[in-house]
């Protein structure tokens, strides 16, 4: 059954009391939820959705590869934001609301707060273990920002009404997670994007760039198997969902660059014959047969400038690392 969004009212400023707000937004009807995972392990090739990397375990698997040498995604856009966040914060005004989506632990928000004086800050997630501790790390060090987080799949549902006012918003989609819809997935959800932003309000989006396809397939395949964990983990969390029986053990990860669609791919592949039970139903895995589990597009700078107007959004600046590896755009 679908959950019902309660009411969520601000105060003038937040209180000793009640420093951070979350609210729960999941509208998920579970057993669609639950039929749609089934159908994508039943499909030939067969495939999990990437949201369902990210139980408990998969959140810390995840932060350990954020701070894996291969991994640069992370650190690179860290240094753009922490470099240029004077720049940022003159380019996108200060005092506004920002929705931070897919906040996670609110690491590359916090570079940022320092500098754009914002009046709320609105984590957006779909791990609330995530997103509530670093919240009230943040009220501690911003007490005169409004601080809240908003439990949802932002993905397909995203509603933020009673969260924000009608005052100007920026919308910080940090990460390159942009890159795990396709183009066309992408510009649908940035026109949503688009449809929220009132006058003064804009985009702080960071795109990882197209390059040495090599260093890529490192990033997503590092020497100390941690991406590989992570990736194998997503089986954990579907037995868990599911009561399904996957041996992650008999499943090995792979991570290719797709050139043709300058795209990184995740897949596990059976490793020998492996009969999973699917509620009533057995599947076989033959040995070599693959589950794909996430994509990951890369984009020139000028594409991704492409991608912004075809979804309404007028390119105002970016920032580069000196080698060209990541952009951070504003978009209004």
């Amino acid at each position: 059954m679908a959950t019902v969004a309660r009411a969520f009212q601000w105060h003038d400023a937040p209180s000793a009391s009640e420093p951070v707000r979350i609210v729960h937004r999941l509208r998920a009807d579970a057993a669609a939820e639950q039929r749609a995972l089934v159908q994508g392990l039943l499909a030939q090739p067969a495939s999990i959705s990437p949201k369902y990397f990210y139980d408990a375990l998969g959140c810390q698997l995840f932060e350990a590869i954020c701070e894996l040498p291969e991994y640069y995604t992370t650190r690179t856009e860290r240094r753009i934001l922490s470099e240029h966040a004077q720049d940022i914060a003159a380019v996108v005004g200060k005092g506004k609301q920002w929705v931070d989506l897919g906040a996670g632990n609110c690491a590359k928000a916090e570079l940022l707060l320092p500098h754009i004086d914002a009046r709320r800050y609105v984590a957006v997630d779909i791990a609330a273990p995530a997103i509530e501790p670093a919240l009230r790390r943040l009220a501690v060090a911003f007490p005169e920002t409004q601080m809240a987080g908003v439990v949802t799949d932002f993905a397909s549902q995203f509603e933020l009404a009673g969260v924000l006012d009608n005052d100007a918003t920026v919308f910080f989609y940090p990460g390159s997670s942009i890159g795990n819809f396709t183009p066309l997935e992408a510009e649908r959800f940035l026109r949503r994007v688009r449809a929220l932003c009132r006058r003064d309000s804009g985009l702080v989006i960071g795109v990882d760039t197209r390059k040495d396809p090599a260093r890529l397939q490192a990033a997503y395949d590092d020497s100390l198997g941690v991406t590989a964990a992570f990736n194998r983990n997503v089986l954990n969390h579907v037995n868990a969902i599911l009561g399904t029986d996957f041996d992650p053990r008999v499943f090995a990860h792979r991570a290719w660059f797709n050139e043709a669609d300058s795209r990184i791919e995740m897949h596990l592949q059976a490793l020998s014959d492996h009969e999973v039970r699917i509620g009533d139903r057995l599947r076989a895995f033959a040995a070599g047969e693959m589950i794909h589990t996430e994509n990951s597009c890369k984009y020139a700078p000028e594409d991704f400038s492409r991608l912004l107007r075809a979804a309404g959004f007028s390119p105002q600046a970016s920032w580069q690392d000196p080698a060209g590896d990541f952009v951070v755009f504003y978009a209004s």
